[in-house]
């Protein structure tokens, strides 16, 4: 056989492979959304390297038919993704407040104290933990990223950089430092080994400890066609039907949940040991059944979601393309993940968008991946006076349009593309 022989064979049972289930192991054959190729969303370029290659992959999501964890393939590695990362969570104004809402409202409830010890894991730049400095309540961070690991140490929060898994909770717990509360805000999303990451947090967790996790719910997701929140460092996507099975499987329990805005529509699920002695709320039971009654144990509900994005693809386009055939500006605002996945699928260059601005100064005078458009400050917004504003961060969105009242002045107004594109007239308010 020549060699290009085996190469067309290998090419071949390469194609041919099915994917398996992060979570069950079962055969993954049905497909959840095909976004296409984009780059890793959070690979900023700074603009003297524009010229480099860049490595794009697929956004090619899938649904399990077991146990219904949507999910993304692992093409790119965590470390690759999070060694060096861009978002600091403490540049939302509104993401903090809801962090100090929860440490206020957690301490309390679970009556933590100065013998107590608080673990979050992917802590970022401190944006929680710094809450409960105030209560001397002892607290670490786990957090990969250097450079936002470094923002929450100088902060005085004790912060360990790593990844964590069962190797490293094997590692805290035989130094005594196991948890009263374990707290994952949107990490669980952005984990492949899900079961090496769960069964860290059953090894790390006190007997009678409680864990709090957060993340986008898929049911949400759907519903409101938040196709832009899907990128390569968030592996999956939950429903709570989904985690009560992860719980299950590493013999911890679903006690408690909570339906949050946050990020489009949030679950925070509360988990503990099995055997611990921790009432299971009404709540829990409830959403159950609604997932079920709304058929998300069923296959056939996640099938025809593709056709939804493309929709609002088509919309977004048209609209764009009406606007700058009438001669007018175009400017966005953010540079979230959700933005890049939403730029690239839609295919949104500098032909669309002169520039967006951040608030994070770490993505100044880079440009977005894949679709380059400069990131500038966020008052190029008053210099440039554009007639449209698009809100990449939609989930923001009410934040954004009240720190940006002004525009009004000049008759700019808004765009909004998820769950369908909107404009909002700053004037009319």
């Amino acid at each position: 056989m020549g060699a290009d022989s085996i190469s067309r064979t290998r090419a071949t049972q390469e194609t041919d492979r099915i994917p398996t289930c992060r979570l069950c192991g079962s055969d993954l054959r049905h497909t959840f959304v095909d976004l296409g190729m984009s780059p890793p969303c959070e690979n900023f370029i700074k603009r003297n390297e524009v010229d480099r290659v860049e490595h794009y992959y697929p956004l090619h999501v899938r649904t399990c038919e077991e146990c219904f964890l949507v999910q993304l393939d692992e093409y790119v590695s965590p470390e690759e993704i999070f060694t060096e990362y861009a978002y600091f969570s403490s540049y939302s104004t509104s993401w903090v407040e809801h962090a100090r809402r929860y440490c206020e409202v957690i301490a309390e409830r679970l009556d933590l104290d100065d013998t107590s010890l608080v673990v979050e894991l992917a802590s970022n730049d401190g944006y929680l933990l710094q809450h409960f400095l105030p209560m001397k309540v002892p607290v670490m961070g786990v957090e990969p990223a250097v450079n936002v690991a470094q923002a929450a140490i100088d902060k005085g929060i004790p912060t360990v950089v790593d990844f964590f898994g069962v190797e490293l909770a094997t590692k805290l717990a035989a130094e005594g430092k196991k948890a009263d509360l374990i707290v994952g805000n949107n990490v669980l999303a952005q984990v492949p080994d899900l079961n090496d990451f769960v069964g860290g947090i059953k090894i790390l967790l006190k007997p009678e400890g409680i864990v709090t996790l957060e993340f986008p719910h898929i049911e949400k997701l759907m519903a409101e066609n938040q196709f832009d929140t899907i990128y390569h460092e968030h592996f999956s996507y939950f429903s709570l039907l989904t985690v009560t099975e992860i719980a299950r499987r590493h013999d911890l329990k679903v006690v408690d949940v909570e339906e949050l805005p946050t990020h489009g529509g949030s679950l925070r699920v509360y988990l503990s040991h099995r055997e611990a002695r921790v009432p299971v709320s009404m709540q829990v039971g409830q959403l159950l059944k609604r997932e079920r009654d709304g058929g998300l144990n069923d296959i056939n509900a996640y099938l025809s979601f593709g056709e939804k994005a493309k929709k609002v693809k088509r919309d977004l386009l048209s609209f764009l393309i009406a606007a700058k055939n009438e001669g007018k500006t175009v400017c966005g605002y953010g540079a979230p993940g959700k933005g890049n996945t939403l730029l690239n699928y839609c295919a949104i260059g500098t032909d669309f968008l002169d520039f967006t601005v951040d608030r994070n100064p770490y993505k100044h005078g880079r440009v977005t991946p894949g679709m380059h458009i400069p990131i500038l400050p966020v008052d190029a917004i008053d210099e440039a006076r554009p007639d449209y504003i698009l809100i990449l961060p939609w989930n923001l969105r009410d934040e954004i349009m009240r720190q940006m009242q002004h525009v009004r002045e000049w008759g700019a107004k808004f765009v909004v593309p998820i769950p369908n594109v909107t404009v909002y007239d700053p004037a009319e308010d």
